[in-house]
């Protein structure tokens, strides 16, 4: 019976040992270079190509990627995202969320949970997240839940890593507004 609960304890201890890492940082850290992108995306359920490069010449961009749209986190992720546009527009930033899911998937989703409020990215090859080193270490056939506050210059000001979808849109928004901040406007 000791020798169970050893072996019990000894797996589980591993197993969260193995998932900590995954989510004590993000992938790419504060100053590294965002490597750029482009891919088709969707907007109000209107596919068009996506382009990092384009986003940020207009100011900061937020770039999350979840693990796959219509699932309940990541459903409840991009709804916050959308109740808070108005705000990270305000600050001059825009939104885009990239998953695994095909275009066709995603079409429906920036519609019917993004509300058409900003657009959803295809990452059917995993190119995107591998660059990002997004993926899940676990499910490394999915994105991990993954926030970023790319800054105009292409440059990481800010990233978040957690399989909760509860404090992205927090994090970023703050992350944003003291983005602003040191640059003065």
């Amino acid at each position: 019976m000791h020798q169970r609960r050893r072996l019990l304890a000894a797996v589980f201890g591993a197993s969260v040992l193995a998932w900590l890492p995954a989510t004590a940082h993000a992938a790419l850290d504060v100053g590294d270079k965002a490597p750029d992108f482009s891919t088709q995306a969707a907007l109000a359920g209107k596919p068009f190509q996506f382009s990092l490069a384009s986003a940020l010449a207009k100011g900061p961009v937020v770039l999350y990627f979840f693990p796959a749209a219509f699932s309940e986190g990541c459903s409840m992720e991009a709804h916050e995202f959308a109740e808070a546009i108005n705000q990270f527009e305000a600050l001059g930033a825009s939104v885009v969320g990239v998953s695994r899911d095909d275009i066709g998937v995603l079409s429906r989703f920036s519609t019917q949970v993004c509300n058409g409020k900003f657009p959803v990215a295809s990452d059917e090859s995993l190119a995107i997240a591998k660059s990002f080193d997004a993926l899940m270490q676990y499910r490394p056939d999915y994105a991990n839940r993954v926030s970023y506050v790319i800054a105009p210059t292409g440059k990481v000001a800010y990233s978040y890593l957690s399989l909760n979808p509860a404090r992205h849109v927090q994090n970023t928004l703050a992350a944003v507004k003291t983005l602003k901040q040191k640059a003065g406007n």
